[in-house]
Order: structure tokens, then C-alpha cells, then sequence
């Protein structure tokens, strides 16, 4: 999630992708998000099993900033809300 291109970054792990953006988006998501006014959904990675992904979320987390931007830039080049085009 973020608010704008190379904006504030928010990396997390749901069981129901549509459910939890809609929760941040309306403000009822995390502290994080709402007071960053993070709502473009602009990265995500299915996985399988959650220990999987909750796995994937830590290693994210500690990446440099410019790696997660440069992640985000391969797979969405114009920071597109994906949320309407994948759910």
C-alpha cells in the first residue's frame, strides 16, 4: 500500500486481500495506513500457505528502500491502485 508514486510504503500479510485494502482504505486497517493516508494497493505476491507469505513480509521488511522500490517499479511501472484490476 501507498499514497502516491514512491511514496510511504506499508508491506503486510492478509487471508482476504479484498477485505483488508477495503479496511484501509475506510480508515479501520492499521494506525499505519491511516495515518500515512495509504490507500493505492500497488503490490502483490499469493501465496499458498500464510508462513509462507508471513515469511516473504519479513524479508520485505528488511529490505533497503530502493530494492522495495525497485520491486514495485518491475511488476507495476506506473504505480497503478491494482486493487479494481486483480480483485
Amino acid at each position: 500500500m501507498t499514497n502516491q508514486t514512491q511514496g510511504t510504503l506499508y508491506i503486510g500479510v492478509t487471508g482476504n486481500l479484498a477485505a483488508r485494502v477495503h479496511a484501509h482504505r475506510t480508515g479501520t486497517g492499521s494506525d499505519f495506513c491511516r495515518e500515512h493516508g495509504l490507500t493505492r494497493l500497488v503490490y502483490t505476491e499469493p501465496y499458498d500457505r500464510i508462513e509462507d507469505a508471513i515469511a516473504r513480509e519479513k524479508s520485505l521488511k528488511a529490505w533497503k528502500r530502493s530494492w522495495k522500490l525497485n520491486l514495485i517499479e518491475k511488476a507495476n511501472p506506473g504505480w497503478t491502485d491494482l486493487f479494481d484490476v486483480i480483485l
